[in-house]
C-alpha cells in the first residue's frame, strides 16, 4: 500500500465537504504527483517482467522491451 494514500484521501474528504487551505491544496497536488509517480514506477516494473511467447513456447518478446531491461 502506499503510505500517504490516507493523507490523499483525508484531503479530498475535507476539500468535498468544506474546502482546503491555500497550504492543503499544494500538499493535495504534491502527494497527487508523487502518487503518480508511484503507479507509474509499478506498472513500468511489471511491463518490464512481462515476456511475450508464442503457441510453440518461443519468446517472442520485442526487442524494444528486452532493451528497456538491459
Amino acid at each position: 500500500m502506499i503510505a500517504f494514500l490516507d493523507r490523499i484521501n483525508e484531503l479530498s474528504r475535507k476539500q468535498r465537504s468544506g474546502g482546503l487551505t491555500e497550504n492543503e491544496r499544494f500538499e493535495q497536488a504534491e502527494l497527487r504527483q508523487a502518487y503518480l509517480r508511484e503507479i507509474r514506477g509499478q506498472v513500468r516494473s511489471t511491463i518490464l517482467s512481462v515476456s511475450v511467447m508464442d503457441e510453440h513456447g518461443n519468446d517472442v518478446t520485442p526487442i524494444k522491451l528486452i532493451n528497456e531491461r538491459n
